[in-house]
């Protein structure tokens, strides 16, 4: 599914510059007011399907204080305060593998990443290539495969680092993903898709959500490479998955359906009159929370696919209907954005076990 952030422009880009530079600047916390945000700090992934690095990011809960930075702030979305590479609060703690969307970015998620830290989580995201904001390609995203491969090596990664891996509790592995990024952490719990059935859907319906950004790029689902698509991509490690609007659920087959195991929170966004299609796991739609073993299935309403995404910023909505821009920055009506997120994060860390 479609998550796109718009591209700033140049002037935007200097503003936001000078803005980053100011926020760099400022003083060192007191530990009191550390307290409040989240560690964060960035990697570089190596993989061997990638012909360069996967950018990488860890938040975590912080040991210490620093000067904050936000995270994510961009010309249509407000950044995620947080303590860029503060020491790390002592302490084992579970490790949640992050999957944006179609068109996303990790960072945009750094409402969610920096909640769950603060509760007592370490978090692992990645910008998928070819599939993230800014370099975000029909043709690249449609290799299913390869954005499962990014979540099992930045894990190899991370797992292996001298200082985040000895504080991950290994037995607590889980993978959150949303929209596209949902498809991505299920293929990691070992469910299979059928890239065919999606071909034979979008064909008949090439304005539908996903389908026409695909169709944008003259991608036929019916005619991929369906070794990038239809395998059996499981990473074993994961204890457990949340899947947030992921994209096609009915693509998936039945019997990798049956045959999931592990704990799974499935989160649709909106009620079963106003859920899309394309995205619906509820009664509507696939049925899945009576189909997983182990399915914890939750609605947000009033929302939409949208609300997943960051707080937008004032004037944010006028700017991307006037550059004819997805209408990511409106929410349904009597729905608030912030009182969804933490709905969201109350639903996630109730799963996860967090504080």
């Amino acid at each position: 599914m479609r998550t796109a952030d718009p591209k700033p422009t140049s002037s935007n880009l200097l503003k936001k510059a000078i803005l980053a530079a100011a926020a760099l600047a400022t003083a060192v916390l007191p530990a009191a007011a550390a307290q409040k945000f989240a560690g964060y700090d960035r990697i570089d992934i190596r993989a061997e399907h990638r012909s360069g690095l996967i950018p990488g990011s860890v938040w975590y809960p912080a040991g210490g204080h620093i000067y904050t930075a936000p995270v994510g702030d961009s010309i249509v979305f407000k950044g995620t305060p947080a303590l860029i590479g503060a020491a790390i609060a002592e302490g084992s703690y579970p490790l949640v593998v992050i999957s944006h969307g179609s068109g996303g970015n990790m960072d945009g998620l750094g409402w969610l990443s920096s909640e769950l830290a603060l509760r007592g989580a370490m978090v692992l995201a990645v910008n998928h290539p070819g599939s993230t904001s800014g370099d975000s390609s029909p043709r690249r995203s449609a290799r299913f495969a390869e954005r499962v491969w990014d979540l099992t090596a930045a894990l190899d990664h991370v797992l292996d680092d001298k200082v985040f891996g000895p504080h991950i509790d290994p037995s607590r592995i889980y993978a959150l993903g949303f929209s596209l990024g949902g498809d991505t952490v299920l293929q990691a719990m070992g469910l299979q898709f059928r890239a065919h059935d999606l071909g034979v859907y979008c064909a008949e319906r090439p304005a539908a959500p996903g389908c026409d950004f695909y169709g944008a790029g003259g991608v036929d689902f019916r005619a991929v490479d369906f070794a990038l698509t239809d395998g059996n991509y499981a990473d074993p490690r994961f204890a457990g998955v949340v899947a947030v609007d992921p994209g096609w659920p009915n693509g998936f087959t039945q019997e990798s359906v049956a045959a999931m195991d592990k704990p799974a929170l499935l989160i649709n966004l909106g009620s079963q009159d106003t859920i899309w299609p394309e995205v619906n796991m509820g009664e509507k739609g696939a049925n899945w929370g009576t189909k997983f073993r182990q399915a914890t299935f939750v609605e947000i309403a009033p929302a939409h696919h949208f609300s997943f995404l960051g707080i937008c910023k004032d004037g944010a909505a006028e700017l991307l209907r006037d550059e004819g821009e997805d209408p990511i920055c409106d929410d349904p009506e009597g729905s608030v954005r912030s009182q969804v997120h933490r709905r969201v994060i109350e639903a996630t860390s109730a799963f996860l076990g967090l504080e």
